[in-house]
């Protein structure tokens, strides 16, 4: 049973029409009095309101819903146009909006969606508990509340915007979102909006039709769409460039997209996830990146702490990380002594889980019979020389990266051969070969160390280093890397 609630006669009456034919039940009201009056005494499945009734907000009535009925999902109508009005309701904890005029096919996948939700719903802390069964491994107090905080947006279909550290496991919660909530049936689709060249970027989110450029030899589903019913993960969306955020904003408003070499847009029905590892707000005021764009993802935002914010989690992500390492080795999981746990829990993981699970999989390679010791950690050694500036914060020097260390270790390297010029006088014999194979050295140390980093994935070595990925790709081939 569906509540309707709107003060315009007509548009209940289309709307009760397209819902009985869903074979679904209707009752109206026609202000936030009447609608608060039938929500205490009957029982519904949700509730489609108006924004402007006449003795209130449609937002107080879905502030109302969210404190007394928190499990009746409640969509909100919205004049076309007003996003604004739409984001907010969908802050106090709206399920999703639908603008005037009525598109009669968006409205049927919204209440689908909301059916389909209210038929599963839960509590939310038995939801938090099951997604403590999953993989938001953890007792720490930051990951009992990253988990509640899934189970109460996995309801919603607003925007929800991920921060957090590279290597904290975003991805990973961007997954939970979409298993814990109603579209869990749909595909989850993840794009790394880093990954994919300029000139590619608009075909591949949004398709393209045959003849649209040279090589578009048949029509091409984009990733956008291929998310139909599902959920849209968009990784790294800060470097999304500012041409693409304009057409994403569209997107995220008006519910459509269109292909390039399409004349007309088609409606879509995707949930946008993204997340970045960098500040979108200090992009916004550097004018990197759109302020308007990001409002609209960061309606939701759900920060995943870094892995030295929860020590007490080591021993629990560790056990879980060596026991999957095994399966996929097919071997009996090696249990990891108290000495071992010792070395891994003062150490600060600038590259947070994924640094670990790297840790282990040296360990277990390392280690000698059922038990990996303290000798088969080896973690960095952080204490090396590295330029720090003068007041400037550990957790910063952690981060800083690679490109930084193999830049201050070259200079380091000409400055030991000039010093030795200058006291001989006389540029020694052989010192631009030994310069050269000392360069060699420094280059080779500081790749190895940034994909191992980066789980040897060059796309995002080569970020990390500040270069391309051809002219990476050339120095690994020119070093005998692989």
């Amino acid at each position: 049973t569906v509540l309707v609630v709107d003060d315009e006669p007509d548009l209940v009456e289309l709307v009760s029409l397209t819902l009985n034919r869903m074979n679904l039940d209707t009752r109206s009201a026609g202000d936030v009095t009447s609608a608060r009056a039938l929500l205490r005494s009957e029982s519904f499945d949700l509730c489609l309101t108006d924004m402007r009734l006449p003795d209130g907000d449609g937002l107080d009535l879905v502030a109302w819903i969210q404190e007394h009925q928190p499990q009746l999902p409640v969509a909100v109508i919205t004049a076309h146009g007003n996003v604004e009005a739409a984001v907010r309701a969908l802050k106090l904890g709206a399920f999703d909006f639908v603008s005037k005029p009525l598109d009669l096919g968006v409205m049927r996948k919204l209440v689908s969606s909301a059916i389909r939700l209210g038929a599963g719903a839960i509590a939310p802390d038995e939801d938090a508990n099951a997604l403590r069964d999953k993989s938001l491994v953890g007792r720490s107090a930051a990951m009992a509340q990253v988990r509640e905080l899934v189970a109460r947006v996995a309801r919603s279909q607003a925007p929800v915007y991920i921060s957090g550290e590279s290597g904290v496991g975003k991805e990973l919660v961007a997954r939970l979102v979409h298993d814990s909530g109603p579209r869990h049936g749909g595909p989850f689709v993840p794009v790394n909006c880093g990954a994919i060249p300029g000139e590619l970027m608009e075909s591949e989110l949004f398709g393209h039709k045959r003849g649209a450029f040279t090589g578009a030899v048949a029509d091409s589903k984009g990733l956008v769409q291929s998310a139909e019913g599902g959920t849209l993960f968009l990784d790294e969306v800060a470097d999304l460039p500012l041409h693409m955020q304009v057409k994403l904003l569209r997107v995220i408003q008006e519910k459509t997209v269109r292909p390039v070499g399409e004349s007309r847009e088609l409606p879509v029905d995707v949930r946008i996830l993204s997340a970045t590892h960098k500040d979108l707000a200090l992009l916004v005021a550097q004018g990197r990146f759109r302020e308007d764009l990001y409002y609209r993802i960061n309606v939701i935002e759900l920060r995943v702490p870094p892995l030295r914010e929860r020590v007490e989690d080591i021993p629990d992500l560790a056990e879980a990380i060596v026991e999957r390492l095994a399966r996929r080795l097919q071997i009996d999981p090696p249990s990891l002594s108290p000495e071992a746990l010792g070395r891994l829990e003062p150490y600060p993981f600038p590259g947070n889980v994924r640094e670990l699970e790297n840790v282990l999989e040296r360990a277990m390679t390392l280690c000698d019979g059922n038990t990996i010791d303290a000798g088969d950690i080896q973690l960095r050694d952080l204490a090396q020389p590295r330029r720090v500036r003068s007041g400037e914060p550990a957790s910063l020097t952690a981060q800083r990266p690679v490109a930084v260390d193999s830049q201050a270790a070259i200079a380091d390297a000409r400055a030991s051969v000039a010093v030795g010029s200058s006291i001989s006088g006389v540029v020694p014999a052989g010192t631009t070969a030994a310069l050269g194979i000392q360069l060699e050295e420094v280059e080779r140390a500081a790749i190895i160390r940034a994909l191992e980093q980066t789980r040897y994935n060059k796309t995002a070595a080569a970020k990390l280093l500040g270069m391309t990925f051809r002219a990476l790709r050339y120095r690994i081939k020119k070093l005998g890397i692989e």
